[in-house]
């Protein structure tokens, strides 16, 4: 159900929070300069926090409207509540560790306005410790291959480019990092929003895919930057984020893979995973191989489930020209093609 169209804006910026007060004093400052011009409107989604958040927005920043959520619904779960109680042409999902800059939605927006058929855009995401480089989680704009594996125009596995304006073009991708997704409003809620099962990373890209499975156009802004800390929730090598991003990519190639391909790709991704489990296990990264182990049992007992979303999904009969048709994992290591340059669409 579509929240109320009273009092509709053109721009809702949401911060989802939860317990990262440390976070808002940093960030909030440059979120509040970066919307000021009419119709943008900032919220924070506040995903059930312990911590004095809330006082300290309430104490410091009367302007940002707050949406109040009971308990910790995930990244995913949170912004479907909290979206749900506000309408808007345009929403942003905004992570609290990123610093806006000047103008950085603005070529979006009015791309977005000129073509309907655009359902999402992110601008150009750089790393905040060190702004002349690329930032791991969407760089200048998001692919994955033909088994599910996400890289990036700036990124390719732990590969991070330097930014020496090699991608400042408009141009289609893939998906649009959830750090700054800019989505329409009407189109979220079609669509169902993010999926909540997924509680926390690949979301966006499976909302992204849905969205590419029905005729829509993801786009990367490059002219435009933003800053984003990253990892501010869970560490890099954290066995719980290793377990979701692995048990959410099987669960959205499932989900959204086209028509006489699922099978065995998903086979051969399992398989894939299963050296990279043995490689944590032979590295003594105890940890981390059973978490890989658990995001298989766990996919596992979510197949019934996501078959039945599938069934109610628009599926595509063909790869989209934004999939790399080969395995970015052999491209890395064996052609050592590092840079998404050298890569052969």
């Amino acid at each position: 159900m579509e929240p109320s169209r009273e009092n509709t804006i053109k721009i809702a910026i949401v911060i989802l929070n939860w317990n990262g007060r440390k976070l808002l004093e940093q960030f909030l400052p440059t979120a509040v300069e970066h919307t000021r011009p009419d119709g943008m409107k900032l919220y924070v989604a506040d995903n059930g926090s312990t911590d004095e958040s809330i006082d300290f927005i309430r104490s410091n920043y009367p302007e940002i409207q707050l949406v109040l959520l009971d308990k910790n619904y995930g990244f995913a779960g949170g912004y479907n509540k909290a979206l749900a109680q506000i309408y808007a042409e345009y929403y942003v999902l905004l992570n609290s560790d990123v610093m806006l800059t000047e103008n950085w939605a603005g070529t979006a927006i009015r791309l977005m306005d000129s073509d309907p058929k655009i359902a999402a855009a992110a601008p150009k995401i750089k790393a905040f410790r060190d702004k002349n480089s690329f930032e791991h989680a969407g760089a200048a704009g998001g692919f994955i291959d033909k088994f599910g594996y996400p890289f990036c125009k700036g990124r390719i596995i732990s590969e991070i480019e330097k930014d020496e304006g090699q991608y400042d073009t408009i141009s289609e991708v893939f998906w649009a990092s959830g750090a700054c997704l800019i989505v329409r409003g009407k189109l979220y809620q079609q669509f169902g929003g993010l999926d909540a099962d997924f509680f926390a990373h690949m979301e966006e890209i499976d909302l992204c895919w849905r969205l590419k499975n029905a005729g829509y156009k993801i786009l990367s802004v490059n002219n435009s930057e933003i800053y984003h800390l990253g990892a501010a929730t869970l560490e890099a090598d954290s066995p719980q984020k290793l377990f979701l991003n692995y048990r959410n990519n099987l669960i959205m190639l499932l989900k959204n893979l086209p028509k006489g391909k699922v099978l065995h790709l998903i086979f051969i991704r399992l398989v894939l995973d299963g050296f990279s489990a043995g490689v944590y296990l032979a590295s003594f990264k105890i940890s981390l191989f059973f978490a890989v182990l658990k995001a298989h049992f766990a996919f596992y007992a979510q197949i019934r489930k996501t078959l039945k979303k599938r069934k109610k999904l628009k599926i595509s009969k063909k790869f989209h020209k934004e999939t790399y048709k080969k395995s970015i994992i052999v491209s890395f290591f064996i052609r050592k093609q590092k840079k998404f340059k050298d890569l052969d669409f």
